[in-house]
C-alpha cells in the first residue's frame, strides 16, 4: 500500500507520524513524505539559504533513515497559501503517487503555514477523482483515506479516533529528532529560551531526559515543558499518550492501554474514503 504524510515544514510529518512511517515501511508499504515550505525560516542564526541547505540534508538523512522517500517543495517558510496554482500542484502530485491514505495537518492547526497545507489536502480532495480537473494527469478511480495528526488547538478540539502505540517507536521517533539537529538543538531550544548541550552523547540524554514517565501520573506528564526541567524532548510523545488513555485503553485493552508511554494519534477526515476495518489493521496495526 501507499502512505503520504504531507506537512507544512520537514519536522512535521516525523515529529507527528514518523512512527506510523516506519511501522508501515517495515510492513512493505510505500511511504512518502511531502514538506510543502522548504525550511528557510526555521533557524535565528543561519541565512536562508545556509537553512535550506541544512534542513535538506537532514530530510535525506531522515529518509535513509526510515527507508522512504522525501519530497521538499520550493516555498519559503511563512509563506504558504492555498492558492488554486498550489491546488493543482498538489492535484497531479497526489494523483502520481496514488496513495491509499493521506495523513496531514488539520486546516485550524495553530501555524499559517499548517493550516495552508491542511487545506490545500481538502481543496485537492475530491478533484483527485474528477477527469477534467488538471487532465495531463489521469485521475484517481478511488478516493483515499484522509487522516489529521495531532494538534493542541481547541474550537474545534482534535479528535483521536486512532491512536497508535509507540513504545516500540520512540527510539526511532528520537533518532529522527536527534538527526533534525538544527532544530532540535538550536531553533526549537532558541524558541522554547534553553540551550542544548554541543556533545554528540550529552545530545541524545538531553533529547530523552532524565525522567521515569512511569513515576508521574498523566496530569503531571500533561503539564510538563518541554526541554525543561529534565523532560527533555521525549515527553512531547507522552504527552500523546497521556492526553488520549481512555483511547488507548479501549483500542488496546485495559491493562496494555494503561501502561502505554508514547503513542501517535489520529482524527479521520470526512473528506477522504471510509477507514475500514481491513485497512485499519493493514496499516495501523490495530
Amino acid at each position: 500500500m501507499k502512505v503520504l504524510m504531507i506537512g507544512a515544514h520537514q519536522d512535521d510529518s516525523e515529529f507527528r507520524c514518523g512512527g506510523l512511517a516506519h511501522k508501515c515501511a517495515k510492513k512493505g508499504h510505500e511511504v512518502r513524505f511531502l514538506s510543502m515550505c522548504n525550511g528557510c525560516g526555521g533557524h535565528h542564526i543561519m541565512t536562508f539559504e545556509e537553512t535550506v541547505a541544512k534542513r535538506a540534508k537532514e530530510s535525506q538523512s531522515v529518509a535513509k533513515f526510515l527507508g522512504i522517500t522525501y519530497d521538499v517543495w520550493d516555498y519559503d517558510d511563512c509563506n504558504l497559501v492555498a492558492d488554486l496554482k498550489t491546488r493543482k500542484r498538489l492535484i497531479r502530485y497526489i494523483r502520481e503517487f496514488s496513495p491509499d491514505l493521506i495523513i496531514a495537518h488539520r486546516p485550524s492547526d495553530y501555524h499559517a503555514d499548517h493550516r495552508a497545507s491542511g487545506q490545500l489536502v481538502m481543496d485537492a480532495s475530491y478533484l483527485l477523482t474528477v477527469p477534467h480537473e488538471c487532465p495531463d494527469v489521469p485521475a484517481m478511480r478511488f478516493m483515499p483515506v484522509i487522516m489529521y495528526n495531532e494538534d493542541n488547538i481547541q474550537e474545534p478540539d482534535f479528535r483521536a479516533d486512532i491512536v497508535v502505540d509507540m513504545d516500540d517507536e520512540v527510539d526511532t521517533k528520537l533518532q529522527m529528532a536527534h538527526m533534525n539537529d538544527s532544530q532540535l538543538y538550536e531553533w526549537l531550544p532558541y524558541t522554547y529560551g534553553v540551550t542544548a548541550p554541543t556533545d554528540e552523547n550529552e545530545r541524545v540524554q538531553w533529547l530523552k531526559g532524565t525522567k521515569n514517565f512511569d513515576d508521574y501520573t498523566d496530569e503531571e506528564i500533561l503539564s510538563a515543558k518541554l526541554m525543561h526541567d529534565g523532560w527533555g524532548y521525549a515527553v512531547r510523545f507522552a504527552k500523546t499518550a497521556s492526553r488520549f488513555r481512555a483511547e488507548l485503553k479501549k483500542q488496546y485493552g485495559e491493562e496494555k492501554g494503561s501502561k502505554i508511554r508514547y503513542a501517535e494519534a489520529f482524527q479521520l477526515c470526512g473528506y477522504g474514503a471510509a477507514l475500514t476495518d481491513e485497512l485499519k489493521e493493514e496499516l495501523f496495526s490495530l
